[in-house]
């Protein structure tokens, strides 16, 4: 009797819990919090971002976005972390322009950007700054290109790591304005930026966003910005194409990724939401302010986007002669 009773018992537990997890399933998308892996330290573009997202996306959703900052290997630890996650929407990527160069420079990636992640949509295009430390005796693009050519291998320069948008920023500028610099590569832009306010590096391409501060404090000079037209953020700061190097353009996109297999009523419902939030006439006006200008498209156009821009920053790589890295 005993035994019938123990066995009626578990049945019972299983049973409950089946219909626990049947409820839990049949309940809308989200019913429990987000997992935001964000392949950076904190304090980055992607960071900054998400975080203006998340904000929104808990007031509407009753759902938080978590913050997960999994920086190592120039991003591709944290991204493979995600790439391999359970693919039922409650684990994100937040891409950034790196992403697209990884497959021109680094050999045995483990994880194929295109295979691996389903677009959900780009978030936001960040204007890349042009600075240098008040040490540095330039004061406008064309000085600093002088002062490269006069005295070569003298300056030096910092970046998010090896691949990321700053560094390929740079290495488009020293191409285009043919001169050189010392590459320092950091895990991050935070820790790469730091530095430079410190006085430890001569200059950098670093994302507005985080570089505002220091810009508006003076601990830094700015001399241009790497988009196409200037910011509304730094109206009076020229670009680097009107400076002094027609044609040069180099944006870090800013974006969200899920696991390839989730299903598409998730990722459709994921971009509904973050291009409303993209949409708020507070958030535009934020992102706008950090030298973010906000995007906001389909899953489609997004996997449009992640094709191109692979392919262009290949050519910059082969342009440059940059030699396969390792991880």
């Amino acid at each position: 009797m005993r035994t019938h009773l123990v066995r009626f018992a578990l049945a019972c537990v299983v049973a409950a819990a089946g219909l626990a997890a049947g409820e839990l399933a049949a309940q809308p998308y989200p019913n429990k919090p987000i997992r935001v892996i964000d392949a950076y330290p904190p304090g980055g573009s992607t960071d900054v971002v998400a975080r203006i997202i998340a904000a929104k996306f808990q007031e509407s959703t009753g759902q938080p976005w978590v913050i997960d900052n999994r920086p190592g290997a120039q991003g591709i630890i944290g991204s493979e972390i995600a790439a391999r996650a359970a693919p039922d929407g409650y684990t994100l990527l937040m891409f950034t322009g790196s992403h697209t160069v990884h497959p021109s420079i680094y050999a045995k990636m483990p994880y194929d950007l295109l295979r691996d992640f389903a677009p959900v949509t780009l978030t936001s295009a960040t204007t890349n700054i042009l600075v240098v430390h008040p040490t540095v005796p330039a004061r406008s693009v064309k000085e600093l290109i002088a002062l490269a050519r006069a005295k070569p291998g003298l300056l030096n320069y910092s970046s998010a790591g090896t691949g990321s948008t700053t560094h390929m920023a740079m290495e488009l500028f020293k191409s285009m304005a043919r001169v050189d610099f010392l590459h320092i590569p950091y895990k991050g832009a935070a820790p790469a930026v730091l530095d430079l306010v410190g006085g430890h590096v001569d200059l950098a391409f670093a994302p507005l966003p985080v570089m505002l501060p220091h810009i508006k404090s003076g601990r830094v000079r700015p001399l241009a910005v790497s988009t196409a037209k200037r910011t509304s953020a730094l109206p009076d700061v020229p670009t680097v194409a009107e400076a002094a190097i027609p044609g040069f353009e180099a944006t870090n996109s800013v974006g969200v990724l899920a696991p390839i297999a989730t299903p598409r009523d998730i990722t459709v419902k994921l971009n509904a939401e973050i291009v409303r939030i993209l949409g708020l006439p507070e958030i535009r006006e934020r992102l706008l302010g950090l030298g973010a200008e906000p995007v906001g498209n389909s899953p489609e156009q997004f996997a449009a986007f992640l094709k191109a821009d692979i392919a262009r920053w290949a050519k910059v790589v082969k342009d440059a002669k940059i030699p396969l890295q390792s991880w």
